[in-house]
């Protein structure tokens, strides 16, 4: 049986931080995505290019040393396509995440049954940590994806509608002649007072 970990490619931007080192003392990294880093990322998420990429990630134990609390800040400079009219829009990103993060043997097994417990946020439900190990670049990635605006427009772009009429002859559609109403004989059979 094929490992599930070894079909998902390995991540653009990696930073690997141990949670050892973590629960010895709490950490603070700054990351910067390098040039081809931000091309596979803009890749990745269609943008047109990443011109930066950088994040202040805090790291600290927590529930007894468990558990990793995961904070972090990242700025970004992208170039989107316009969704009208396909030209770039520059825009600057900047997000606040939370995540955290437990050993794999303290989470669930894929296909158990888990309580949900709505009253929590994504960042109170712990993600798994590989090999003791804790991605703080893909999370700046995951999280730079969800800042992206879904819809980037140029100012003064304006959708106007599609056509409604056929694009050429071929495409016209013959108009159907309008059907008799079947109930027309019988309004003539009906008695007149």
């Amino acid at each position: 049986m094929t490992d599930p970990s070894a079909l998902i490619p390995a991540p653009e931007f990696s930073r690997k931080i141990s949670a050892d080192s973590v629960r010895r003392a709490p950490l603070t990294e700054t990351i910067e995505a390098n040039e081809q880093e931000r091309k596979a990322l803009a890749e990745r998420f269609e943008l047109e290019s990443i011109g930066r990429l950088t994040a202040t990630i805090r790291l600290r134990a927590t529930r007894g040393g468990s558990m990793i609390r995961v904070s972090g800040r990242l700025e970004a400079e992208v170039v989107q396509t316009c969704i009208i009219t396909l030209d770039p829009v520059p825009a600057h990103v900047e997000d606040e995440f939370e995540a955290l993060f437990a050993p794999e043997s303290l989470i669930e097994e894929p296909g158990e049954e888990i309580d949900f417990d709505p009253t929590l946020s994504d960042a109170e439900i712990p993600e798994p940590m590989q090999n003791n190990r804790i991605d703080i670049g893909e999370l700046t990635a995951q999280h730079l994806s969800l800042a992206l605006n879904p819809y980037p427009q140029v100012d003064g772009a304006v959708f106007e509608g599609f056509d409604d009429g056929p694009l050429d002859e071929e495409e016209a559609v013959p108009e159907e002649p309008e059907k008799p109403n079947p109930f027309a004989a019988l309004q003539r059979l009906k008695p007149r007072d």
